[in-house]
């Protein structure tokens, strides 16, 4: 990926494509620190406010629900707007209301707050895949946003491990506010080397809204929504799991949550490509794999030894936003914003949902390693989801939109 020129409609100046992606990754990485962080911070968070952790993970479900809502929201109001302009404006949203989060001081206050930062999530990375995929020839397009994409794994390995250590030593609130730092540092790369486009008001707003009219990018949603739960019911009850059933200590936490984030790094790294060769293949396979492991999942966490080679290889199978971020630019026509944000709205409603069963079968009684066989039940529906797109891909009305590779 070398140096590009672009033309902005004022001057025509080189882009440096890493330089760009790199600026767009630390997006994720403010975002993926906060999005993990809160959940690996769950058990710090729900004693200081006095809330039992089943209810704490209302809190998570509120952040999901706004990154739901502001999706297909920010997407319409942003369509006229300069990218460039668009996301810097959504990450000192992001930063603002991660440091509100951070200075809680109820179990209501933080609800609202985690929703309201979850409102700048779905646009940011809808618009910036947009913008990377962009920069690169069609063929590479997996690629780009995969890289993208790793910004938000790499966060896994470092920032959520770093900001459990935070929660776990001078408070969870320093979790938070560390998020605030990173999200003004990424605005300010975003400003410096982002391509100086201009806005486009000949852009009709409303034309976004065609995506929710097109059956093919919502069963592409669906997919995502149903599918990738499994994940977060899993994700979400780590740090109690190690702590209360493996009975690990404290230190195994951040280790565990690093193996975590090297998996989904190296998966999203490994999806990039394979999906630019075979996208079908690369979406079944992960929802396969990820099923198997869910189900593997109850049975390890009696041992640190079989939970934490369990949990690296859950990790992998976190690529499956990645993949289908390019069957939607496919599939979306002239949405292209509102399908690329609505995606993590999708995958926001994934990590509503996985959690909202984990914690029903856990309060049943069925214990906290009962969330992998919530989450290889949510695979399999992921996977039946996905079976019947391809099948709708295939009839004559959406044949012509759905390139399936």
């Amino acid at each position: 990926m070398a140096d590009i020129s672009l033309s902005t409609g004022h001057a025509t100046r080189p882009v440096r494509i890493r330089l760009v992606l790199f600026a767009l990754a630390m997006g994720g990485f403010s975002i993926g620190t906060a999005e993990f962080a809160a959940m690996s911070l769950l058990p710090y968070f729900s004693a200081t406010l006095a809330i039992d952790e089943a209810t704490a993970s209302h809190v998570i479900s509120a952040y999901a629900l706004g990154v739901v809502v502001g999706a297909p929201v920010l997407a319409v109001l942003g369509a006229r707007m300069s990218r460039r302009w668009l996301l810097v404006g959504l990450m000192m949203a992001y930063g603002v209301f991660n440091l509100l989060s951070a200075l809680a001081p109820s179990y209501g206050a933080m609800v609202a707050l985690r929703f309201m930062a979850g409102l700048p999530h779905g646009a940011y990375f809808g618009v910036a895949s947009l913008l990377a995929a962009s920069l690169v020839p069609a063929h590479q397009r997996t690629r780009a946003v995969s890289l993208l994409m790793v910004g938000l794994t790499v966060a896994t390995v470092v920032g959520v491990p770093f900001a459990t250590v935070l929660g776990q030593t001078v408070g969870w609130r320093w979790g938070f506010g560390l998020v605030g730092v990173l999200a003004a540092t990424t605005a300010a790369l975003i400003l410096t080397h982002a391509p100086r486009d201009v806005a486009d008001r000949r852009v009709n707003p409303l034309r976004e809204l065609g995506a929710l009219g097109n059956r093919q990018v919502l069963l592409t949603l669906a997919t995502a929504a149903v599918g990738f739960g499994g994940f977060f019911a899993v994700y979400t009850y780590v740090a109690s799991t190690l702590l209360e059933v493996t009975q690990a200590g404290p230190a195994s936490v951040p280790i565990a949550l690093a193996l975590m984030g090297i998996g989904m790094t190296l998966g999203t790294l490994g999806a990039g490509w394979l999906a630019d060769k075979s996208q079908v293949g690369t979406i079944i396979g992960i929802m396969v794999v990820s099923g198997l492991l869910m189900l593997i999942y109850p049975f390890a966490t009696g041992s640190l030894w079989a939970i934490m080679p369990v949990l690296f290889l859950i990790g992998l199978t976190a690529c499956l936003g990645t993949v289908l971020e390019t069957r939607l630019m496919d599939v979306a026509g002239d949405a292209q914003t509102m399908a690329a944000a609505m995606n993590h709205s999708a995958f926001n409603a994934a990590n509503a949902l996985g959690p909202w069963l984990a914690a029903m079968a856990i309060t049943a009684g069925h214990g906290l390693p009962s969330a992998g066989f919530v989450g290889a039940g949510l695979s399999l529906a992921g996977l039946v989801v996905y079976g019947i797109t391809l099948w709708d891909a295939q009839r004559p009305a959406s044949r012509a939109a759905s390139p399936a590779r």
